[in-house]
Protein backbone atom coordinates (compact mmCIF):
# COMPACT_ATOMS: atom_id res chain seq x y z
CA UNK A 1 0.00 0.00 0.00
CA UNK A 2 1.11 3.53 -0.70
CA UNK A 3 -0.40 6.86 0.27
CA UNK A 4 0.27 9.32 -2.53
CA UNK A 5 -1.54 12.39 -1.17
CA UNK A 6 -2.69 12.94 2.38
CA UNK A 7 -3.52 16.61 2.66
CA UNK A 8 -6.41 18.98 2.09
CA UNK A 9 -6.38 20.32 -1.47
CA UNK A 10 -8.33 23.15 -3.05
CA UNK A 11 -10.73 22.29 -5.88
CA UNK A 12 -8.89 21.79 -9.14
CA UNK A 13 -7.06 19.30 -11.29
CA UNK A 14 -4.09 17.38 -9.89
CA UNK A 15 -1.63 14.75 -11.09
CA UNK A 16 0.40 12.37 -8.96
CA UNK A 17 3.37 10.30 -10.10
CA UNK A 18 3.53 6.78 -8.71
CA UNK A 19 6.91 5.02 -8.87
CA UNK A 20 5.86 1.46 -9.65
CA UNK A 21 9.36 0.25 -10.53
CA UNK A 22 9.40 -2.06 -7.51
CA UNK A 23 5.86 -3.37 -8.08
CA UNK A 24 4.85 -6.44 -10.07
CA UNK A 25 2.60 -6.25 -13.11
CA UNK A 26 -1.04 -6.74 -12.20
CA UNK A 27 -4.25 -5.06 -11.12
CA UNK A 28 -4.02 -2.39 -8.44
CA UNK A 29 -6.86 -0.56 -6.73
CA UNK A 30 -6.86 3.08 -5.73
CA UNK A 31 -9.29 5.06 -3.60
CA UNK A 32 -10.31 8.71 -3.85
CA UNK A 33 -11.81 9.91 -0.60
CA UNK A 34 -13.25 13.20 0.70
CA UNK A 35 -15.54 14.03 3.59
CA UNK A 36 -18.63 13.33 1.47
CA UNK A 37 -17.36 11.12 -1.37
CA UNK A 38 -15.44 7.87 -1.75
CA UNK A 39 -14.64 6.04 -4.97
CA UNK A 40 -12.49 2.96 -5.53
CA UNK A 41 -11.20 2.18 -9.01
CA UNK A 42 -8.71 -0.21 -10.50
CA UNK A 43 -5.73 0.25 -12.77
CA UNK A 44 -3.60 -2.24 -14.64
CA UNK A 45 0.17 -2.08 -14.38
CA UNK A 46 1.95 -3.69 -17.33
CA UNK A 47 5.73 -3.85 -17.42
Amino acid sequence: MAILVNEELRPGKYEVDWDASHRASGVYYYKLETESYTETKKMVLIK
